[in-house]
């Protein structure tokens, strides 16, 4: 299946060429999880060491806040622990994991949301964020926004605040972005819904 419908965002801060390069590697796979759900796995990228490499280097090109202005990333289940990492290490930041229910130790705050496609509930350990903790929140795809939002919460339930999001996928159509309430989010690629 082809990529011809993924428009190249914030992912040309690495040449188009390389853009391009990197937009090849993802597989578009009709039908899953259900019927009429077009799913996108970027998960080929991160096994082409060149692909990867530059993936990494456009989510930091591409945080649409300054340095200076988070002191840790936040990164979603399951995805988020890919790129999150390497972002962290990337730009000299800790990296704390925002976990599906039940995968943490006693002690954790949760929050609830609703998915495209069900429910679900996410967990952080009450003492992995401190009060005023600036966090730039990162994960591989924005849909509706629901996990995005619920992290967000969960992040100042803890104390933090989230200054920034950071995404490799956007699905048109569906505004996750606005459903954030943040001004800066960026995605490095944009396809439709």
């Amino acid at each position: 299946m082809s990529n011809s419908d993924i428009t190249i965002a914030k992912l040309n801060t690495v040449g188009e060429a390389n853009a391009q390069y990197v937009v090849s590697l993802i597989r578009s796979i009709p039908d899953f999880p259900k019927q009429g759900i077009l799913f996108r796995d970027f998960m080929p990228v991160l096994s082409d060491s060149k692909a990867n490499h530059l993936l990494n280097e456009a989510l930091v090109k591409a945080i649409s806040v300054n340095l200076d202005e988070f002191d840790t990333i936040a990164g979603l289940e399951a995805r988020g622990f890919l790129i999150g990492p390497p972002m962290a290490e990337l730009t000299g930041k800790g990296f704390v994991a925002v976990r599906k229910a039940g995968k943490l130790p006693p002690d954790t705050y949760a929050e609830d949301y609703s998915l495209e496609y069900g429910s679900a509930s996410i967990e952080i350990e009450r003492n992995a964020i401190h009060p005023g903790e600036r966090i730039l929140l990162v994960d591989d795809l924005i849909a509706t926004g629901g996990s995005a939002l619920a992290a967000r919460r969960l992040i100042e339930q803890a104390g933090g605040i989230v200054v920034g999001c950071s995404f490799v996928m956007e699905l048109d159509g569906l505004h996750g972005r606005e459903a954030l309430g943040l001004d800066a989010v960026s995605s490095l690629m944009m396809m439709p819904a």
